[in-house]
């Protein structure tokens, strides 16, 4: 009789061990080291396939023409880099004419807007997206208004194709942007038409 009360109180135990231990493994979460990995991983995907890398990263020429520099990546239009004298005969709304020109990191773009820098997109405080919060850039993704209320996001940036993801995608590029190493790089403000 005693071995019959040993064995069932022993395979309850057992049981309660077996539920309580299935049940924590089924419910916890990744640490926030992994969820945060998982997250700036997919932001770094979004990015490479989103291209931002064609207008927000310098170029180095290499036999296969221009790639991003990697030591400056998405750090935006070069600081230090001076502009050529710009071809105003080429812009215009006649269809003869040019619709933008670029310079040699396709940094900066001229056309009838003006002329557009790309920003820094490295969390560096001061010049770059590191006083940025998370809804701020979405809503700068949503809006074409810069920090999502201030001077309109001029082209060539696609903001109202990248405003079409969801918050989730937006939340894992925010991500991956504040992942990198902040590169102090201030970039011009646009210069509007005919300056």
């Amino acid at each position: 009789m005693k071995s019959k009360l040993a064995l069932a109180v022993g395979g309850t135990l057992l049981l309660a061990a077996f539920v309580v231990f299935s049940f924590s493994v089924g419910t916890t979460k990744p640490s926030g080291d992994k969820m945060d990995s998982s997250m700036v991983k997919r932001g770094e995907y979004l990015v490479t396939l989103g291209g931002c890398n064609d207008c927000h990263s310098p170029k180095a020429m290499t036999a296969i023409g221009p790639m991003p520099d990697s030591s400056r990546l998405l750090s935006g239009h070069p600081a230090a880099d001076k502009l050529p004298p710009l071809p105003s005969d080429i812009i215009g709304a006649d269809p003869a004419k040019w619709v933008a020109v670029t310079n040699q990191h396709l940094t900066a773009w001229y056309g009838p807007w003006g002329v557009s820098f790309a920003i820094n997109l490295t969390p560096d405080k001061a010049t770059g997206t590191g006083s940025w919060t998370e809804a701020a850039f979405i809503k700068a993704m949503r809006t074409g208004k810069h920090l999502g209320a201030g001077r309109a996001i001029l082209p060539p940036m696609p903001w109202f194709n990248i405003g079409q993801m969801t918050d989730d995608d937006l939340k894992a590029i925010f991500a991956y942007l504040q992942s990198l190493k902040p590169i102090q790089n201030e970039v011009p403000m646009p210069i509007p038409p005919g300056k």
